[in-house]
């Protein structure tokens, strides 16, 4: 990896080409800590389950071809990333020759009797297994029939091909209808080592001339980390060394149910989230024999709204945020409420100015994965992200449900990831298997919490169709 790397300089790399030059895609510096922290035996790798509703039969295969027909909609997934060598910049997305979609799609042996537990485990399986560096960054597997009339398809990438609400731009352009259309000048060739040296000379000129508000993106992040990073996260088991043993469980509810209670007390649906998921976790230690009255919760902050196909990777960053655990279920929501209120009164993703270079340091030094092995900042993970709003389909097959699917990294042994979709909620719950052997008792937990605070019935291990 290139020392040429302005601290929070999104613009390097990034900079509009002269008429007629070739445009060269490189990594930002929010994608570089992606790379930086891939690091120990399990990978910066996330994705989806995409449920498909195949009543009435389908073939693998026309699932393969309805992504092959959408992939010239989304040119990230035909590119792999290069590293052009030291002198010359920040690694580059350059068009794979080789491509074939066989590469990257293929069909499970998966007995159907199996069932959505079935389905989890061979997602697990496939996230924890890194993807190949010499080809694109994704790989997907159709799972048939794992349920009457429903067929799983996993997809997964490596993190610095898409955050979150980047990945839903790239699974909102396989499930478009419309035809995509085919790139003619597909493969580019690849940039000389003239036109990438040219190109870091520019990308420096950018980057001084954004030092001011590279300046004033540090103070705010520095701002936004600093009360979170004064005081260490509570000792407990939440907090051990993971490994690439992994598995999922789930939790689906009503989201209008979920809305309905975040807005009768001046809260968000994030909100009533992470106080279910406190009040999960301080059960859990609670059966463990441990006892903790807050928990100190990692939430990412997008700095944009929203993504396209032609403009993915990183842009965002995260605050550990302490949040209540004990106290009726209301109350703690409110003070829930009050306190990411505040947290959000920061501008969106400001931290990652702060942690990019940090983590890229001990990286380069050898110490990220003893750091975050060891780390005492936070007890765990949350991810929530808004999902499309209308029903999509892949090819002919309705999407009935998205699973999101993240891992537990370093020494945090359980995370969430959160998803709305065509009026349901669902909660992913990622485990390392050594140190959290009780999922079964978190993910219960989780339902009963939300059930509790949403007075309706929260489902465990299924999605309500």
């Amino acid at each position: 990896m290139s020392g040429d790397d302005p601290v929070g300089s999104q613009a390097y790399g990034q900079h509009t080409p002269p008429r007629g030059a070739i445009a060269i895609e490189r990594v930002s510096s929010d994608d570089l800590m992606s790379l930086a922290t891939d690091r120990g035996a399990v990978p910066m790798q996330v994705g989806a389950i995409l449920i498909l509703d195949t009543t009435g039969g389908c073939e693998p295969a026309s699932i393969i071809a309805a992504v092959g027909q959408r992939l010239p909609a989304i040119p990230r997934l035909r590119q792999r990333l290069a590293r052009p060598g030291i002198g010359f910049g920040r690694p580059i997305w350059i068009d794979d020759p080789r491509f074939r979609i066989e590469d990257h799609v293929s069909i499970a042996q998966y007995p159907a009797s199996k069932g959505l537990d079935g389905l989890l485990a061979t997602a697990a399986d496939l996230l924890t297994t890194r993807l190949a560096s010499d080809r694109p960054l994704w790989a997907a597997l159709v799972v048939p029939e794992f349920d009457d009339g429903r067929t799983g398809v996993v997809i997964v990438f490596h993190h610095v091909l898409a955050d979150g609400i980047a990945g839903l731009a790239i699974l909102g352009a396989l499930a478009d209808d419309s035809p995509a259309v085919p790139k003619p000048d597909f493969p580019r060739p690849a940039p000389s080592r003239a036109q990438l040296a040219h190109d870091v000379t520019q990308g420096h000129l950018v980057a001084l001339t954004r030092l001011p508000h590279t300046i004033v993106r540090l103070g705010r992040a520095l701002t936004q980390l600093g009360p979170s990073l004064r005081g260490r996260a509570s000792v407990s088991s939440l907090n051990q060394q993971t490994g690439a043993g992994q598995r999922f469980a789930m939790v689906d509810c009503d989201l209008a149910s979920v809305r309905d209670v975040a807005h009768a007390n001046d809260a968000t649906i994030n909100d009533v989230v992470l106080c279910a998921i406190t009040g999960a976790l301080r059960h859990l230690l609670v059966e463990r024999g441990e006892r903790i009255d807050e928990f100190v919760i990692s939430v990412p902050f997008s700095s944009r709204r929203g993504a396209v196909p032609g403009s993915l990777g990183n842009q965002s960053g995260a605050v550990p945020i302490r949040l209540p655990a004990v106290g009726a279920a209301l109350d703690r929501l409110r003070a829930v409420a009050n306190i990411t209120r505040v947290a959000k009164l920061s501008p969106r993703g400001a931290s990652a100015a702060v942690l990019g270079p940090l983590f890229r340091g001990l990286a380069r030094i050898g110490l990220y994965q003893w750091f975050v092995d060891h780390q005492r900042v936070v007890h765990t993970f949350v991810t929530n992200l808004k999902g499309p709003t209308s029903a999509l389909s892949l090819g002919r097959f309705p999407i009935v449900g998205i699973v999101p699917l993240t891992l537990s990294v370093g020494n945090v042994t359980m995370s969430f990831a959160v998803l709305s979709y065509k009026g349901r909620l669902t909660v992913t719950i990622a485990s390392d298997l050594t140190t959290c052997p009780d999922l079964d008792v978190i993910r219960d937990s989780l339902a009963a919490e939300l059930s509790t605070i949403t007075r309706t019935t929260c489902h465990q291990g299924r999605i309500s169709l």
